[in-house]
């Protein structure tokens, strides 16, 4: 990475390798740190069985790890610019390398839960490390509408390549496996690292002060609080539970705590200064009306593989490549058309939700007892495509922030809905209307099956109730799916009659150079401020 723009581009801190390997090395590093987690959801079902922890333990773990990564993004510059690349890669290998085997070993929730948000922070430091080397190699022009098209090709596909991989150990062999394998692969990056790395640093050092570190754990407090009442709200009755209640308080206390400090700090880790901009409230609001209408993908399509169709796990796994496929062509997609055409935002929204609308009104109209598993491809490859092109648009969109406090303050927001909170409120919200409607359509559906009906079937009695169950699931799931099409049908007319001729245009994202002179000055302002003072006196 040159830290002179005007020179060509280079990475000097990586001896012995090739120049133009360079790059490709450290996008191996990317996906390697992307598949590593705390927890890998794909093999939840087989960890609760062998672990006698809770499908939501497990649920709990993984979005904590999300929650780690939103919460890095208020700091990303400061903490590259005051650790050195070889340190930094490496610290943060040691905690992945520890994490992983304290997450296989483990059976303690709060263990688990805590390590992984600790590895979810440090993963994405990893990975931007990474990404902020290679920038001026994937657009020169820092033009942040193709970097994001960039990043989440990178981490949908890798979302799903570790779906595959976990889903594969688990049949074949154990889900322990899985960890033993990227326990291995951190090892050959650490060694690399080690070896190939200098212990240089092209830009300044700019040291540790001025970060609001307490904000930073009361923002964690607060969407852990959130995380936990979606994750565990239906299994302990929602606010019937003592348990959610006082993670209601936790979420208010420490927000509200949080609202207070930004009073009279200067700079807080997260300003409430961003909610005066429209972008911002927009922007979340769009992320999460997104997955609530995707949130039957998460729900409903392993439901019904699993339980309606009867297809097992190495059946589901091949939907995991259909989804890459899907996140290929959206990527492709809007490179083409947002990013390098300048299409508006308007246009790509209409187009983003049409491929919802088209999702849930193909499971509305098709879904059946015999539904052929490749009937399921098209709408999962149309779905993924329509939510990479909202998150690039929305990512994008905060490049309309003033760099870099209020941009980092306004990405680091964003991220917190879409990478952690979105998807289990959405999950939530339709779970909730699934078990309300089954045990509705359940209790329809059992009125025939009287004295009578029984005696003259031959069928055992277990088995009727499970084909009553399954009828109930299959109307509860086509009923819902009809819900949610109505939502992305007046949406989408909202979307068409709401004209707004904003582009992408001044989507370029300044030097580092530029960005690093401006936090320095500003950090140097108070310590200005106080030598003059004594000097009066």
């Amino acid at each position: 990475m040159s830290w002179n723009n005007n020179q060509p581009f280079s990475i000097p801190q990586i001896r012995f390798v090739p120049e133009k390997l360079k790059p490709w090395l450290l996008i191996l590093f990317i996906l390697v740190f992307n598949c590593t987690g705390g927890v890998y959801l794909a093999a939840a079902s087989d960890m609760v069985g062998s672990t006698q922890l809770l499908q939501e333990d497990i649920m709990m773990a993984g979005y904590a790890s999300l929650v780690g990564m939103a919460l890095f993004f208020a700091i990303m510059f400061r903490l590259k610019w005051a650790v050195m690349p070889k340190t930094t890669l490496s610290s943060c290998i040691l905690v992945l390398l520890a994490a992983n085997l304290i997450c296989m070993h483990t059976s303690s929730v709060p263990v688990l839960v805590g390590v992984s948000l600790v590895v979810g922070f440090f993963r994405m430091w990893a990975i931007y490390e990474c990404n902020s080397t290679i920038q001026l190699w994937i657009t020169p022009k820092r033009d942040m509408s193709i970097w994001f098209c960039y990043i989440y090709l990178i981490v949908n596909s890798t979302i799903q390549l570790t779906g595959i991989a976990a889903l594969s150990f688990s049949v074949w062999a154990s889900w322990h496996y899985m960890y033993w394998f990227m326990i291995g692969a951190l090892l050959v990056v650490y060694l690399i690292v080690i070896v190939c790395y200098k212990g240089i640093s092209i830009i300044p050092r700019l040291p540790l002060y001025g970060i609001d570190w307490v904000g930073l754990l009361l923002w964690a407090t607060t969407l852990m609080s959130v995380l936990f009442i979606c994750v565990y709200g239906e299994h302990y009755d929602w606010w019937n539970s003592k348990h959610v209640w006082f993670a209601t308080a936790a979420a208010l206390i420490s927000f509200g705590m949080n609202w207070w400090r930004t009073t009279y700090l200067r700079h807080p880790y997260i300003s409430f200064a961003i909610f005066k901009i429209p972008i911002v409230p927009t922007c979340v609001a769009i992320i999460l009306l997104m997955n609530l209408l995707l949130a039957p993908s998460h729900i409903f399509e392993h439901a019904l593989m699993e339980g309606v169709l009867g297809y097992d796990h190495l059946n589901t796994l091949t939907l995991n490549w259909v989804a890459i496929v899907g996140v290929v062509i959206g990527v492709v997609f809007t490179w083409q058309t947002f990013a390098r055409r300048r299409w508006t935002y308007q246009r790509m929204l209409v187009i983003a939700f049409s491929c919802f609308a088209f999702y849930l009104a193909y499971f509305y109209f098709r879904i059946d007892y015999n539904l052929p598993k490749e009937a399921l491809f098209l709408p999962i490859i149309v779905r993924s495509a329509g939510y990479v092109m909202v998150a690039v648009m929305m990512l994008t969109a905060n490049t309309r922030l003033p760099f870099p406090y209020t941009f980092l303050h306004g990405l680091s927001f964003q991220n917190m809905f879409s990478a952690a909170l979105a998807g289990p409120i959405g999950t939530a919200i339709v779970g909730r209307v699934l078990k309300v409607v089954m045990t509705r359509n359940a209790m329809l559906l059992g009125e025939r099956m009287d004295n009578v009906a029984l005696s003259t079937s031959h069928a055992p009695l277990g088995e009727l109730y499970g084909a009553v169950q399954v009828q109930a699931l299959l109307e509860s799931m086509k009923e819902i799916y009809g819900w949610l099409l109505f939502v992305a049908i007046v949406c989408l007319i909202g979307l068409i009659l709401r004209y707004s001729g904003i582009r992408p245009y001044r989507v370029i994202e300044p030097t580092y150079r530029a960005i690093y002179k401006f936090i320095r000055y500003d950090l140097r302002r108070p310590r200005r401020r106080l030598r003059r003072q004594k000097l009066v006196r």
